[in-house]
């Protein structure tokens, strides 16, 4: 279905030249000279590749539909993480690639928002936050120093994040899962 840049949103998803594009960032520019145009923030589906790019206002486009669906993590396979639709109760396996870095901060049960295009899956987004148990941590010793410090503290999930020197092991913890950063403690 052919739209223009008029229907540009964030998270629309365009195919330039065969290849899926998401939509970062997109901005409508009417300059007082020559033509309006719109300058986007472009990243690759499935290489992760990010570029600018401008479009003239009014281009025809073509758009992609994506189907968004929550599915809950449950177990590592080796090459894939499995997924369970939770309902039709299929097993979905998605290749470690797309999951990348944020796996470290992924735990059986965690419902995870994975992005198909024709069936095949092509992102996978986790909550902003999750909870974890501290499995390891030294303990914290107050010195003679003006701010709060942190200490390195390893999760049940086996990833590293910096702690307040309050924390022991065996405390539950929330963590930021876009940049591994230390939110507080849950009980």
């Amino acid at each position: 279905m052919a739209q223009t840049t008029n229907d540009i949103k964030n998270g629309s998803i365009l195919n330039l030249d065969g290849q899926l594009w998401q939509v970062i960032k997109f901005q409508h520019v009417k300059p007082g000279k020559g033509p309006a145009f719109v300058r986007t923030t472009i990243k690759n589906v499935l290489s992760g590749k990010i570029v600018d790019k401008t479009f003239n206002a009014g281009m025809k486009m073509e758009f992609e539909t994506v189907d968004n669906r929550t599915l809950q993590y449950s177990y590592d396979d080796g090459d894939n993480y499995v997924f369970m639709d939770m309902t039709t109760y299929d097993q979905v396996m998605i290749p470690k690639t797309l999951v990348g870095d944020q796996s470290k901060y992924l735990l059986e049960g965690t419902d995870c928002l994975v992005s198909f295009h024709d069936g095949q899956p092509l992102s996978v987004e986790l909550p902003a936050s999750v909870v974890l148990t501290v499995t390891h941590t030294e303990p914290g010793l107050q010195g003679n120093r003006s701010n709060a410090g942190t200490k390195p503290a390893t999760v049940e999930t086996g990833a590293e994040i910096q702690v307040p020197l309050f924390i022991g092991e065996g405390e539950k913890v929330k963590i930021n899962t876009e940049d591994g950063s230390y939110l507080g403690r849950e009980n």
